[in-house]
C-alpha cells in the first residue's frame, strides 16, 4: 500500500510560472511547498442508476464526505474549473480527490463540462471511477466481438489477477461467484473483454464459450489520466458488488481517505437458562401464545438446552475462533432448577464455560417491560388506567429486573459489562401497532442500574435513538425460529409463513407486500438445509461485508436438540474466510463497543452535513479539522504516523492492508495532523 501511496503523491501537480503544468506520472524533486492542497472529498456524479448509487452508498457507510451533482436535476451546478479547482492561500486546491462517474464522458465526449473534468484529472492527478461502462477502445478493452463476450454473468466465478492483489483488492482470497439467486431471473449482465496496451485487469473471469480470460474491472491510463473500468452492471445489495467495494475506494481515494470501513458479525443467544416454548406442527401456532388456541394449553415440552449443548457451544467457539454472545436469564433459570430437583446440569457447565463467552443481562425472568397486557382479546392491547391512560410497568419493577439479574451475574462470576442489556422481546421500548411510544419508565429504570446499551429489533425498529441516557443497538433477527428444535419443526413453521393458503400455509406472504411465497411448499426432511441454511447465512453474510456492525440474534434453543444455528453460522464464517484474506477478520464486538460505533457513526455524518470538517492533504501530511471532542475515522496507507506536539506515534490498527482508527488531535492541538510514508 505504501508504494501505491508514494505512486499518487507522484501524480500531484505543481504550481509553474506559466500556471498549472500537468504532472504526468511523477516529477523528481517536486519541493513540498509547489504540492498542491487535495481536498478530502469525492465528487460523484449521479445519472440514477443503480452503480453510481451503489458506489455513492459505500461512501456513505465508510464516512468519506462527497458532493453529488445530479444530471437529473435542471438546476444542477454547471461543472467548470472554478467548481472543480481554486487557490487558497496562494496554494493550487483540488477540491476532490477522486471522481465518480455513471460511465467515462456522462456530459459527452468533448463537451465543456467533459473538457473541464478531464483536464481537473490530469492537473491534479485525480482518478476516476467509471461505475458501468462497455468494452471498447476508448476504456482500453477490445470489442467483445473481438475474443470476448457480453451476457448474464450469474453463477461466473471471477477472480481477482494478480495486479489486483498487490493492489487494492489484496483484502480479497482471490476467487468469487456471482450470485445467481433465482435461475429464471437474469441477475447481473456484464462486458467480459480483452485489455489493450495501458489497461491492466484486477478483476477477470474466463471467457464464456471462449478462450483465456476476460477483464471486468481494471485500471486503464491514458492521455495522462488514470480510470477504473467497470465492464459489470450491479446494485449495492449484490454480494460481486460488496465484496470490490472496499477495493473500488480505496482505489478511488489512493488508500487515503477520511472514515473506515470492517467487516462485523456478533451473534446474540437469547434467553440463555430459560426454556423456550416449541411450535406445534398439528395446530401451527405456538402453545402459550394467545392467539394459539385449542388443545389444552402448553402440552407441548418446551426447548432447552442440556449441559451437552453446553459442552458443544463452547467447543464450537474454539474450532471456529468465533465468541458467542449469551444473553441470559437468571430467575428463569432458577425457577427451572426448582421445578427439576433442584439441579441444573446445564447451568453448572456454562457456569464451568463462563469465561469463554461474553454475557449480557436479559432481566432475571423475562417478563414484558411494556405496558400491561390485555390479553382478552387477539391480538392484545394495553391495559388502560381509570383516566384512559395507558398503564405502563412501574419503574421499580424493571429496575429489580435489571438489578437482581445483574447481581446473580455477579455472585457467579460471570464477565459482565453492566452498561449492556436486552430486554425481553425487546419489550419496554414501543411495540407497534399497541405500544406506540416507550414505556416512560424504562428509561428511569436503565438510569438506576447504569445501563448505556438496550438492545432494539432492527426490522421495527433500525436506527439508533436515546432512550433516556441510554441509546439502542439495533439487532438483526436470525431467521431461525427461537420456538424449533428440530428441523423439521423449523420447515414446518417455515412452510406456514411462506407458503399461500392454497399450499396449506397460512397466507401471510400473500398479504404481506414485504413478503414472498415459495412456489412449493419445502420437504421438512430436507427443506432446511437445502434452503433455510443457505438463504439466511446469504443474508447474515450481506449483513457483515457491509461495514454493518449490528448484531444478530438467536436463541438458546437453537443450540439444543438439532442445533439449527451451527448450520447457518458454519456456512456464514466459511463463505467469509473463502472471500476475504487473513488481514481482513471479520471484527466478533461485544454490544457496548457495537453501540459506539454506531454513535460515532452519527456524530460524524451529523459533522459532515453541518460543513464544521476540513481535510486536505498535501504531500505526504494529511490535516483534519472538526468540533472540538469529535472523534475522527480515517483511513491511511501502513506506515502512517500520527504527528504529536513533539514527535510522532503510529495511526490506527491494520485492517485490509491498510491502517485505520476513530481519533483526534494530539494533545494542545487544534487539528488532526496524519504523515503518510
Amino acid at each position: 500500500m505504501a508504494q501505491s501511496a508514494h505512486r499518487w503523491r507522484n501524480t500531484a501537480a505543481v504550481l509553474g510560472a506559466a500556471g498549472l503544468l500537468s504532472l504526468g506520472l511523477g516529477v523528481p524533486g517536486a519541493a513540498a511547498a509547489g504540492e498542491p492542497r487535495i481536498d478530502l472529498r469525492v465528487l460523484v456524479v449521479d445519472n440514477g442508476d443503480a452503480p453510481v448509487q451503489a458506489i455513492t452508498a459505500q461512501l456513505k457507510s465508510t464516512g468519506i464526505p462527497y458532493t453529488t451533482v445530479d444530471l437529473t436535476d435542471a438546476d444542477r451546478p454547471t461543472v467548470t474549473a472554478a467548481f472543480l479547482s481554486d487557490t487558497v492561500g496562494g496554494t493550487p486546491r483540488a477540491k476532490f480527490q477522486g471522481v465518480v462517474l455513471p460511465n467515462e464522458a456522462p456530459f459527452g465526449e468533448g463537451s465543456a463540462e467533459q473538457t473541464a473534468l478531464e483536464s481537473y484529472e490530469r492537473t491534479y492527478g485525480i482518478p476516476q471511477v467509471d461505475a458501468y461502462t462497455w468494452a471498447h477502445p476508448g476504456v482500453g478493452l477490445d470489442y467483445t466481438s473481438e475474443g470476448g463476450w457480453a451476457g448474464s454473468l450469474d453463477g461466473q466465478q471471477a477472480s481477482v489477477t494478480a495486479q489486483g492483489k498487490s493492489g487494492y483488492f489484496g483484502y480479497l482470497d482471490g476467487a468469487f461467484a456471482f450470485e445467481d439467486n433465482d435461475p429464471s431471473v437474469p441477475e447481473s449482465y456484464g462486458f467480459v473483454a480483452r485489455p489493450r496496451t495501458g489497461f491492466t485487469s484486477y478483476v477477470d473471469v474466463p471467457v464464456p464459450g471462449g478462450s483465456g480470460r476476460g477483464s471486468l474491472v481494471g485500471e486503464y491510463t491514458n492521455d495522462g489520466r488514470r480510470q477504473l473500468v467497470v465492464t459489470f452492471a450491479y446494485n449495492q445489495y449484490q454480494q460481486q458488488f460488496r465484496v470490490l467495494a472496499r477495493g473500488i475506494v480505496e482505489w478511488l481515494t489512493q488508500g487515503v481517505h477520511l472514515g473506515q470501513a470492517r467487516n462485523y458479525f456478533a451473534v446474540h443467544v437469547d434467553d440463555v437458562f430459560a426454556p423456550d416454548a416449541r411450535w406445534d406442527t398439528e395446530r401451527n401456532c405456538t402453545p402459550g401464545d394467545i392467539d394459539c388456541v385449542g388443545g389444552g394449553g402448553e402440552e407441548t415440552p418446551p426447548i432447552r438446552m442440556t449441559a451437552e449443548d453446553a459442552v458443544r457451544a463452547a467447543q464450537w467457539q474454539r474450532e471456529r475462533g468465533f465468541k458467542l454472545d449469551m444473553v441470559y436469564n437468571a430467575g428463569s433459570g432458577e425457577e427451572w432448577k426448582s421445578e427439576n430437583g433442584g439441579t441444573d446440569p446445564l447451568a453448572t457447565q456454562l457456569l464451568a464455560d463462563k469465561a469463554q463467552y461474553r454475557w449480557i443481562n436479559h432481566t432475571y425472568t423475562h417478563p414484558f417491560l411494556g405496558c400491561v397486557q390485555d390479553t382478552s382479546t387477539v391480538p392484545w392491547s394495553c391495559a388502560k388506567n381509570a383516566d384512559g391512560s395507558t398503564r405502563y410497568m412501574s419503574r421499580a419493577d424493571i429496575s429489580a429486573q435489571i438489578r437482581d439479574n445483574h447481581n446473580w451475574g455477579v455472585t457467579k462470576g460471570l464477565p459482565l459489562d453492566r452498561t449492556e442489556l436486552v430486554t425481553g422481546e425487546h419489550s419496554g421500548l414501543k411495540t407497534l401497532p399497541q405500544q406506540p411510544d416507550d414505556n416512560p419508565n424504562l428509561a428511569r429504570a436503565l438510569a438506576d442500574n447504569g445501563v448505556k446499551w438496550i438492545a432494539s429489533d432492527n426490522s421495527r425498529d433500525p436506527a439508533q435513538r436515546p432512550v433516556g441516557a441510554a441509546l439502542t443497538v439495533p439487532r438483526y433477527p436470525m431467521n431461525v425460529y427461537y420456538n424449533v428444535g428440530t428441523e423439521e419443526e423449523m420447515a414446518d413453521e417455515y412452510n406456514w409463513i411462506y407458503t399461500s393458503a392454497a399450499d396449506g400455509g397460512s397466507g401471510i406472504c400473500e398479504n404481506n407486500p414485504a413478503s414472498t411465497c415459495l412456489d412449493e411448499p419445502l420437504d421438512t426432511a430436507t427443506g432446511y438445509d437445502d434452503h433455510i441454511v443457505p438463504l439466511e447465512a446469504r443474508t447474515a453474510l450481506g449483513h457483515a461485508i457491509s461495514n454493518d456492525p449490528r448484531p444478530h440474534y438467536a436463541h438458546q434453543s437453537n443450540l439444543a436438540e438439532d442445533r439449527t444455528l451451527y448450520p447457518v453460522l458454519d456456512k456464514v464464517l466459511a463463505d467469509y474466510r473463502a472471500l476475504f484474506a487473513d488481514n481482513t477478520p471479520v471484527e466478533n464486538l461485544a454490544q457496548s463497543a457495537i453501540g459506539t460505533e454506531l454513535q460515532r457513526r452519527a456524530a460524524w455524518q451529523s459533522a459532515l452535513a453541518k460543513g464544521s470538517v476540513t481535510a486536505y492533504r498535501i504531500g505526504n501530511t494529511v490535516t483534519v479539522t472538526a468540533p472540538s471532542g469529535t472523534q475522527i475515522p480515517v483511513t491511511a496507507p501502513q506506515g502512517t504516523v500520527k504527528q504529536l506536539l513533539i514527535g510522532t506515534t503510529a495511526f490506527g490498527t491494520p485492517y485490509a492492508g491498510e491502517r485505520s482508527a476513530w481519533t483526534t488531535p494530539g494533545l494542545l492541538q487544534t487539528a488532526l495532523k496524519l504523515r503518510l510514508p
